[in-house]
């Protein structure tokens, strides 16, 4: 952003004159990392305790803001749950938003979350909450548009993801592949055999320009594709709420042991 508000005022003629004073500092009061968790509260008296979770991670590499990688994720995710308390929502289950801290480190914040709330992938030994999780929807691939979803190997539900976008096609979003996808917080949740998801995205500059880059700043985010993200996965998000059933699931891995290799 300092680079873009340099070159707006030299395209401008305005002189431009730099003072340069650079000083750097490690702090270490606090070495933790935070997930930033809410929800809106479930309404059926038999439904009301199970989740649907969506989310996106809010730490980024320190050579940039981050805008692509991932504010973006975290701003539409942030959004899609405006969208639901303005339209005065009663949702039957209960919807978690999770901002992840972490992520660049190795998925920290989600592993921590699953591991303390589901299960451990290295024993697959579950928690009570772990059968009362419908779903996780996570964006991470910067600010192009959504163009479909990955199943992550569940093909259960694709005919369920295939109607839910049906809506959207004339937005451009219709895509529904079995692939994997990685990388990024929805792994945390697939590695216990939970529904965990990430979205087809438009890849934009993301792989060539912006990801871990000094050029991931605001001026490349497209806020117009940023809307559109958010009332799609406000529209999941709704849909894996009401729905009678929660999501259907693959079978539940083998441990992991200590190798958490893999995702």
């Amino acid at each position: 952003e300092d680079y873009g508000s340099i070159c707006r005022l030299a395209k401008k003629g305005v002189p431009v004159k730099l003072d340069l004073d650079v000083k750097s500092e490690f702090n270490e009061k606090d070495t933790k990392g935070y997930n930033v968790v809410a929800e809106i509260k479930g309404t059926d008296p038999t439904l009301k305790d199970e989740i649907v979770m969506l989310g996106g991670h809010l730490d980024s590499w320190q050579s940039a803001t981050g805008a692509t990688d991932n504010a973006a994720g975290s701003a539409v995710m942030l959004e899609a749950v405006r969208i639901l308390k303005a339209l005065n929502i009663q949702p039957r289950r209960t919807i978690r938003i999770a901002l992840w801290g972490g992520e660049e480190e190795g998925l920290l914040g989600s592993r921590g979350y699953v591991k303390n709330h589901f299960a451990d992938p290295a024993t697959m030994e579950l928690k009570p909450e772990h059968g009362k999780f419908s779903s996780y929807f996570n964006i991470d691939n910067g600010t192009g548009k959504i163009r479909g979803i990955y199943l992550q190997g569940n093909d259960k539900v694709k005919d369920i993801f295939t109607q839910w976008l049906t809506p959207f096609h004339d937005m451009g979003a219709k895509w529904v592949t079995i692939s994997n996808t990685g990388g990024t917080d929805h792994q945390s949740f697939d590695a216990v055999g939970l529904p965990g998801f990430q979205f087809i995205q438009d890849p934009i500059e993301y792989n060539t320009r912006t990801h871990h880059t000094n050029m991931d700043s605001y001026d490349h985010l497209i806020p117009e594709d940023l809307q559109q993200i958010s009332v799609i996965v406000a529209s999941f998000v709704y849909n894996a709420a009401m729905r009678d059933e929660k999501l259907p699931r693959k079978e539940l891995p083998q441990p992991r042991g200590n190798n958490q290799r893999g995702f």
